[in-house]
């Protein structure tokens, strides 16, 4: 029964606040696309694009700031010295935020087995979600999106709401795992 016919039925809904928030973040993920080299162009913005359509899954706002998005989307080759710049990117993301590595070369460093190339993000960065592929299919990197939906709306997850101190400075904003 959708909520629709339960609110004409019983006039009200019940649910927690917990589930709500769930609900919520799940349901609009704000991507930060870090499109580094071709896996961006081949992968990334045609799934943005109008035949793949990130909508569905709310995520079309692709944000270009850290401080708006909690969905960290790395495509590309990453080298060591550009390495830095992605960690402070990751930094800047508000908690609960989730980092999908796509692309061969973001997720084990690719073809490049050179000493530049960083062989895979996890080295500097907590990674929830990898997409092969090089470059990546839309339908994967929407797959790989949809198992972050999941992921937030998994019961071990639980968020915490932010609690703010009198001069407005948060105390607690992030969200903890049951083990």
């Amino acid at each position: 029964m959708g909520i629709i016919e339960t609110v004409e039925k019983q006039g009200f809904v019940l649910t927690t606040v917990e589930s709500a928030i769930k609900w919520a973040q799940s349901n609009s993920m704000w991507p930060f696309p870090l499109g580094l080299s071709c896996c961006a162009i081949e992968g990334l913005m045609h799934t943005a694009g109008p035949r793949f359509d990130l909508a569905r899954f709310g995520s079309e706002v692709l944000r270009n700031t850290p401080r708006q998005a909690d969905l960290l989307l790395v495509a590309g080759t990453v080298t060591y010295k550009m390495a830095w710049a992605v960690r402070k990117l990751y930094d800047q993301m508000a908690e609960p935020k989730w980092v999908l590595s796509m692309g061969a070369c973001a997720s084990s460093g690719g073809m490049f087995r050179s000493y530049p190339v960083v062989q895979g993000i996890d080295n500097f960065l907590p990674v929830d979600v990898y997409v092969s592929g090089c470059p990546p299919r839309p339908e994967n990197l929407i797959q790989g999106l949809m198992h972050i939906q999941r992921m937030a709306k998994d019961e071990r997850y639980h968020p915490v709401i932010a609690h703010f101190n009198k001069d407005a400075t948060p105390i607690a904003v992030q969200g903890r795992y049951d083990k």
